[in-house]
């Protein structure tokens, strides 16, 4: 099974794979119009062949517009919420342990981001 990890952004979106149970990070998209990224993230579905998309969301208003975004994607492939709460600060120090530079590290945050939500996702529900 392959699973799409989403950490949600009002400008910039986080994205991984994991096949087999090993989450990594992916990309980041950057974006201002919110059809495009979803159009974005269904190319994605598509051409990774995606079966589960994971949308990470926090708490407050982030937590609804995460919500809603993950709804409101046209794909095929069901669509799970899970609690993402602290997983950038966790991919920051897990990066800076491993030794990533800070441009990298800056660069791919929000993937890396990602890649931590959607594994303990895996570990808790694979």
């Amino acid at each position: 099974m392959k699973y799409l990890g989403v950490d949600y952004g009002r400008s910039k979106v986080g994205i991984s794979l994991a096949v087999a149970g090993l989450a990594e990070p992916y990309r980041v998209i950057r974006y201002q119009d919110l059809n495009t990224l979803k159009g974005q993230i269904a190319e994605i579905v598509k051409k990774e062949e995606i079966d589960k998309i994971v949308v990470g969301v926090s708490e407050g208003k982030s937590k609804e517009e995460a919500e809603d975004f993950g709804k409101n994607l046209s794909v095929d492939a069901p669509v799970v919420f899970f609690d993402e709460t602290l997983s950038t600060q966790l991919a920051q120090a897990l990066s800076r342990e491993a030794g990533v530079k800070r441009k990298k590290r800056k660069a791919l945050e929000d993937a890396f981001a990602a890649s931590v939500m959607l594994q303990s996702f895996l570990d808790s529900n694979v």
